[in-house]
């Protein structure tokens, strides 16, 4: 089971973290040690000092597919959910500077939340999906899956040239505007339109 992780499918998250608009998709992994365990708070690690939260429409493969085509990509998924994928912006600014990879701010233990399942059959369309997260009680991020760059169909078709997606696999689909920093004590929920997704407490 891997983590896929897309990056930079929002123009207005790409604008503020002022980063370059992308020709294809940014693609990153996260081990399965990454995901935060149900029922525990997430634990800002002692190498950061500025750890985001980053919430993201997730989608989780139902079977095995490689080199997938996008008219049969909706073939592959028939739940969504909602995360967070935590980085370390300190260290991950750090890396970029020097050409480095990402997945010491990225792939730390504790830096992949996943919520609850829905059965995509709940949505009208999963290219038109509000989804929030809101810290201490106030809202953060505001996202609809209709502002992706690459929708949901076009991110399995692309991954699937590279790695074979098997049962199980989740791919994080990139997050909206309003990123930012988390500290002890914060709590974090995250809605697809009007459900709760996920709770947590930072610690």
């Amino acid at each position: 089971m891997k983590l896929i992780c897309i990056g930079r499918n929002y123009t207005k998250h790409i604008e503020e973290l002022e980063n370059e608009k992308p020709k294809d998709p940014v693609v990153f992994l996260k081990p399965d040690t990454a995901i935060l365990l149900k029922k525990q708070p997430f634990f800002i690690p002692d190498f950061s000092n500025d750890v985001h939260h980053e919430v993201e429409i997730l989608v989780k493969i139902n079977k095995v597919g490689k080199h997938i085509d996008r008219k049969f990509a909706h073939k592959y998924y028939d739940e969504i959910g909602l995360g967070i994928d935590f980085t370390a912006r300190d260290l991950q600014s750090q890396l970029k500077a020097k050409g480095l990879p990402w997945e010491k701010a990225k792939a730390f233990d504790g830096a992949a939340v996943i919520g609850k399942w829905l059965p995509k059959t709940q949505f009208k369309d999963v290219n038109n999906l509000s989804f929030s997260l809101y810290k201490n009680g106030a809202i953060v991020q505001d996202g609809n899956t209709n502002f992706m760059l690459w929708k949901i169909d076009e991110l399995i078709e692309y991954v699937s040239k590279y790695f074979t997606l098997k049962i199980g696999d989740i791919i994080f689909t990139g997050t909206p505007a309003g990123v930012g920093k988390v500290i002890a004590n914060d709590k974090l929920k995250g809605f697809i339109e009007n459900e709760e997704m996920f709770s947590i407490t930072v610690k």
